[in-house]
């Protein structure tokens, strides 16, 4: 087997797949877009889910692509030798197209050829699906796997819940077929298989078959249109690949952890607290870049994916402060995380300032809390006496008053020998979630209240003032929402301070001098890669082909959008700025009319 780098990994199973007849195409965002039952995008095929359920792909029937992906079910297992929160999935699909001989034998072929990754085909174990009483056992997968020279002993028949596919309800499913590195830990004992957690075996890459259709009543019918959806965890794999004994001395952490040692004066992998520590800041901070980073990149804040982005943060700043990391550590490591992944995904690189700034100010903002809220801690533990439990009443306290995630107050508690009262801390959290969103159900599509003509106009002076922002305060500016009605316009958008006055003069000037210009506003049909090359501003998914609408008026103002316009910015009228406010950690607010 070749010591190949996580790096030279992606390389290689990007072209492999590209060899294949495979499309590769560009990692989603990590934030699903519309409504979701998960915050962040936990696997590479939950982007293609559309497509998996019929939906043409505008690249054809195979696809391929290296995913950004985020978990925070196991966060406080990160520190350990394969946990991380953030992660990417190399994978294919199958729209129609191919199907399990085509997928098993491709499989056997990247693995073991030595063109590829060369893995010793006697370090190599697969599980296929069992059967039980809603399908049979896959004696396909079973025999092409026997084809490709597995021996018996190598082959493992796994039940359901091993072997086994489905969305969690009414819809495509099927069994699967997983690969399992063998280590050199021994047997377990004489039924020692890929379902034990003894270590022996490591799963490295799942082949998914939906080749049934879940209904309603619980009964499972063939499919007509049958796919095929893998996944590959690169950095679970390298680990592999390069004969190391945990994730976080691959080529992928190498660089961070150099950097967290030399700014601590800490050696990493000599004392085992410490060790973990720089594990975690290396995960949490890594993970906080690509959130930040993203297109659809967030801001810390105390809810949905603001607040996992803040207790990432705000983690990786504690355990630093633990290993005497100096101030603002964080952005410089950073710089180290931009610059890796500047290649793979250049929005990481594009972000870098923007990502550097919400870091620097998220850590100033729990600098400033951490001592008050620290001595809160210590006054509320000294007044337990006997207690052994602090009530979920005071731990929501402690996060709302002092942003003291309920994980470091677990995580200080449990250093006391003291627990918390979660259940009571998530009821206090979910009350004041309820009244955060109330309204919610005023928002609506492309935030405008109603399609009037005066909605359609203020509508229009949002597309100017976007580009007015930029103009002035810079491209890292971008929307964060908007909410039109007759009357005004309010426009949420990314960026980390207060509006000098000057500045809210010069961006009410831009948009006056559009509406006077009194240029056309034009409607282009074009694909999501066209309007990218002519400098719309939007976001860019993966859906390259997909046709949008972009709005140009004259030189002032390029942007994807689907709301209705007024057909002359001479039809707006005088912009008048009323407010400049903060809406939320990084995120300002301007409210404006026009008259």
């Amino acid at each position: 087997m070749m010591n190949i780098t996580a790096g030279r990994l992606r390389e290689l199973f990007l072209a492999f797949m590209e060899a294949k007849g495979h499309a590769v195409i560009p990692s989603a965002s990590v934030i699903p877009q519309g409504k979701s039952n998960v915050l962040f995008t936990i696997a590479g095929m939950y982007p293609l889910i559309p497509y998996l359920m019929g939906e043409p792909h505008p690249r054809g029937t195979r696809l391929a692509n290296a995913q950004k992906c985020i978990r925070t079910v196991d966060i406080e297992s990160v520190g350990d030798a394969s946990h991380l929160t953030f992660f990417e999935m190399l994978g294919n699909w199958s729209l129609g197209d191919y199907f399990k001989k085509e997928a098993i034998a491709w499989s056997w072929e990247f693995l073991t050829d030595s063109r590829w990754l060369g893995i010793n085909p006697e370090r190599l174990a697969f599980s296929v699906f069992a059967g039980d009483s809603d399908a049979p056992r896959d004696d396909e997968a079973a025999d092409l796997w026997r084809g490709m020279g597995v021996r018996e002993d190598r082959l493992f028949f796994l039940p359901k819940k091993n072997n086994w596919w489905s969305a969690g309800g009414p819809g495509p499913c099927g069994p699967d077929t997983e690969m399992f590195y063998i280590t050199d830990a021994p047997p377990c004992g004489p039924d020692c298989s890929p379902a034990c957690e003894c270590g022996r075996f490591l799963e490295i890459w799942n082949d998914v078959f939906m080749q049934y259709n879940l209904r309603e009543d619980g009964r499972l019918e063939p499919l007509a249109k049958q796919n095929v959806d893998t996944g590959m965890g690169l950095e679970r794999t390298a680990c592999v690949l390069m004969g190391k004994p945990s994730v976080y001395e691959t080529d992928l952490f190498e660089g961070i952890i150099a950097k967290i040692s030399e700014m601590s004066g800490q050696t990493y992998g000599k004392d085992e607290d410490i060790t973990r520590s720089m594990r975690i800041i290396a995960d949490h901070l890594r993970t906080a870049c690509m959130i930040l980073g993203d297109d659809r990149g967030v801001t810390p804040s105390n809810t949905d994916q603001g607040y996992i982005l803040r207790r990432l943060i705000r983690r990786a700043v504690r355990h630093g402060m633990k290993i005497g990391l100096p101030e603002h550590a964080a952005l410089r490591i950073a710089g180290v995380i931009t610059g890796q992944y500047e290649g793979v995904y250049p929005e990481i690189k594009a972000r870098e300032a923007f990502i550097a700034e919400q870091l620097r100010l998220e850590e100033e903002r729990f600098g400033r809390t951490l001592a008050t809220g620290m001595r809160e801690f210590e006054k509320l533990t000294a007044r337990l006496g006997d207690e052994k439990q602090i009530d979920g009443a005071s731990a929501f306290r402690l996060f709302d008053t002092y942003g003291f995630p309920i994980e470091i107050t677990e995580e200080m508690a449990a250093e006391k020998g003291l627990t918390v009262d979660t259940e009571g801390f998530h009821a206090c959290f979910a009350k004041h979630r309820e009244l955060s969103h109330a309204g919610a159900e005023q928002k609506f599509k492309g935030g405008l209240a109603d399609g009037s003509d005066a909605a359609a106009r203020l509508h229009t002076a949002t597309h100017l003032l976007h580009a007015a922002l930029r103009g002035v305060l810079g491209g890292e500016v971008a929307q964060k929402g908007s909410n039109i009605t007759e009357e005004r316009l309010r426009f949420d958008f990314s960026f980390s301070r207060k509006m000098m006055p000057e500045e809210i003069r010069q961006v009410q000037e831009r948009v006056n001098q559009a509406i006077a210009a009194r240029v056309p506003v034009m409607c282009e049909e074009m694909t999501v890669e066209q309007a990218k090359n002519r400098g719309a501003i939007g976001l860019f998914e993966a859906k390259y082909g997909e046709t949008v609408k972009v709005y140009t008026m004259g030189e002032y103002s390029k942007e994807i959008c689907g709301g209705p316009h007024a057909g002359n910015t001479g039809d707006l009228g005088v912009f008048v700025i009323q407010k400049e406010e903060s809406s939320s950690a990084g995120v300002r607010r301007i409210k404006a009319v026009i008259q």
